[in-house]
Formats: structure tokens, C-alpha cells, sequence
């Protein structure tokens, strides 16, 4: 797993650099056969256009050959010579990674869900790629259109996966994130480097170090702790609504009846308690929170804009280009898919750790 960063529009980092030298446009390594056999790529044209069901402003693709890319536009890359994919495997290859993308994301998915920053090229942009490769053989393609057999995608789906759990921890703030400038500056005199911080980690958060430990015994002084907690949220001027994520030694606890753990209703469990409390969305169990390195650990996010957004320069692809004289077909998923933490000129938040 790997993490390149594009600064002032210059790459750093071996895919960055790469994707700098195709004019920022990862359509140009995804070259592919059409029906007739003939080169062809993917590009965009530089325009925009409004997207009624997104309401964002996405970018013109074109489908084009290569030939006129190369004859018309001058645009040349090496990674032409190495076209090998159909257009239907590439669309297998990205159904593939995808699929394994989805899984364990549930608090980028939220945070993307709620509120996306996109419509814009990331490559242009000071911004970080994540990507992560895979390769196939040159003869594992061709025995695999001589037999009929699809190709042996167990390598992408891992790729996709470990893109898709690194943005995952980045978000949560069980994987650091890395600092990719100098100290930012700020009109009320304090300064703070260009760091991609997650929950954990940000450092404005709102901080709750007396929750109380679960007995098994003890399901109002978790309701009391979500009480105070949402006091503390609203004392900073956030009022929610809260999505609320769990470390997972909770689960024992939380799923359990209210009633056997002492509450006084037989119908509910401590979850469905927490989550009758006005402001908080959903009380939801983190894969990467563990208990290991967080035990009994609450997040508390206000799931709006000024508080967190995810910032979306690049959807999740898959680019190619040879190796070995060209008999090894490499490839990178990649995404430019960042969590941007905020809070205002006060440095007040609507993110609050309890543990």
C-alpha cells in the first residue's frame, strides 16, 4: 500500500510522477481494444457538465482513438504500445475491485454518503493519491481468450481492498496520516501543517476521558455518558445530528438486552436505547476501531458539512502499462479520496472522543 502526493502540480512519489506524465489523466493508462480491434482510450476533454441526480458539476469524457491522439494531439505514452484489455475486461477488472472496495468502509461510506466535495480534477490539484498494484502474465491473458476461462481476478479484489481500508483507517485515525506541506497559516494567528488527520487524530476534537466502563450490569451510565457527551457538543455550538461509531469491544454490550443489563425496558437492546436519544443517528461498530489499541472508545461526529467532508478527486480506477519486455501487463488501482476535518475560526468542532 502506498501513498503518492501532487504538490504545486508536480508528482512525488513513482504513480504520481507517472500519472504527470500523462497530463494527469488516467484515462491514457487505460488503454483498450474495441470491437474492431482498434486502440482506444478514455480521456477528459477539460469540460464540465451539471449532474442533475448528483448535483455536482462532472467532468466531459470522450472516447477516442489512439491513433488520433497520437496524430492529432501529440499525445504520445508508452503505455499505448502495451494495449492488451478488451473494454469488457476492463470493465470486469473494475466490477472486481469495486465489489472489494465496499467492504469494511463504513466510515468513509458515511462520510461520503453525507456530505462529498468532487466535481473538480484532483490531479490538478495539491492533493494525495492512494493506490496499490497488481499484475498479470502476458500468456495468463492470452490462455484465458484461447480457453474462454476468465481471468484469476484474486489479485485486484486484494488491491482494491487495501485502497479501500487504507482511506477507511485514515478516516477513523488508526492509520496516520501523512503530512504533504509546510504549516498553513490562519488569519487568528495559529498555524497547522498541511496533515491529513482522521477522528482520532484531529487536533481540535473535543475530548470526554471519564466514560465509564461497561460491567454488563451498568446500561444507564452509557445513556448518562451519551448525555454528557452531546452536552459538551452542544456547549461548542454543534447540535447534530450525531453519527455515533463504537470500538469493538462494545458490541458484547451494546447488543444485549436492555432489560438483562439493568435497564427497565424488556423490548430493547442498549444500542436501540442510545439511539432514542434526540440528535444521534445511529450507534454504529467500527471493524478498525479494536479494541487492541482503543478499548471502549466512542466517536461522536455531527455529519455535516462545516465538520467533516470527503473529498473525491478521484474515483477509484485502474490504470496499466508493461513490464519485463512486455511480458508482465501491470496495473494500479488507485483514488484520490481524502477525509477534510474542520472547525471554525475558534477552533471549536462537532467531533468528540470519548473513552
Amino acid at each position: 500500500m502506498f501513498v503518492d502526493y501532487i504538490l504545486n502540480g508536480q508528482g512525488h512519489g513513482a504513480v504520481a510522477e507517472q500519472m504527470h506524465g500523462v497530463r494527469w489523466d488516467p484515462g491514457l493508462l487505460r488503454p483498450y481494444l474495441d470491437e474492431h480491434g482498434r486502440k482506444c482510450c478514455t480521456v477528459n476533454t477539460g469540460r464540465v457538465e451539471y449532474n442533475e441526480q448528483t448535483q455536482n458539476w462532472d467532468p466531459v469524457l470522450e472516447n477516442v482513438l489512439v491513433r488520433d491522439l497520437v496524430e492529432n494531439y501529440g499525445v504520445d505514452c508508452p503505455v499505448f504500445n502495451a494495449t492488451s484489455l478488451r473494454k469488457e475486461e476492463w470493465l470486469h477488472l473494475d466490477t472486481v475491485v469495486l465489489k472489494a472496495a465496499r467492504q469494511r468502509l463504513r466510515a468513509w461510506a458515511d462520510l461520503a454518503g453525507s456530505n462529498t466535495f468532487g466535481g473538480f480534477n484532483g490531479m490538478a490539484k495539491m492533493i494525495l493519491l492512494t493506490h496499490s498494484g497488481f499484475w498479470f502474465s502476458r500468456r495468463r491473458l492470452a490462455v484465458s481468450r484461447n480457453s474462454g476461462t476468465p481471468l484469476d481476478t484474486t489479485m485486484a479484489e486484494a488491491a482494491g481492498r487495501r485502497v479501500a481500508e487504507m482511506i477507511e483507517q485514515t478516516t477513523i485515525g488508526t492509520e496516520t496520516g501523512v503530512t504533504y506541506g509546510g504549516a498553513s497559516t490562519h488569519v487568528g494567528g495559529y498555524g497547522r501543517t498541511s496533515k491529513v488527520e482522521g477522528y482520532l487524530t484531529f487536533t481540535d476534537r473535543l475530548q470526554k476521558t471519564d466514560l465509564t466502563t461497561p460491567t454488563g450490569s451498568n446500561p444507564e451510565a452509557t445513556v448518562q455518558d451519551f448525555l454528557e457527551a452531546r452536552d459538551q457538543l452542544y456547549d461548542a455550538r454543534y447540535y447534530g445530528p450525531y453519527m455515533v461509531y463504537h470500538s469493538t469491544d462494545w458490541d458484547q454490550y451494546l447488543d444485549n438486552d436492555y432489560a438483562r443489563l439493568g435497564g427497565n425496558n424488556a423490548n430493547m437492546t442498549l444500542r436501540d436505547r442510545l439511539r432514542r436519544i434526540e440528535g444521534i443517528v445511529d450507534v454504529r461498530r467500527l471493524d478498525f476501531l479494536t479494541d487492541d489499541d482503543n478499548p471502549f472508545t466512542f466517536i461522536f461526529v455531527q455529519m455535516t458539512s462545516d465538520v467533516a467532508r470527503a473529498v473525491v478527486g478521484l474515483d477509484m480506477t485502474t490504470v496499466q502499462w508493461e513490464s519485463v519486455g512486455g511480458m508482465r501487463l501491470d496495473f494500479k488501482v488507485m483514488t484520490i479520496s481524502v477525509p477534510q476535518l474542520r472547525s471554525d475560526f475558534e477552533g471549536r468542532t462537532g467531533i468528540l472522543i470519548a473513552n
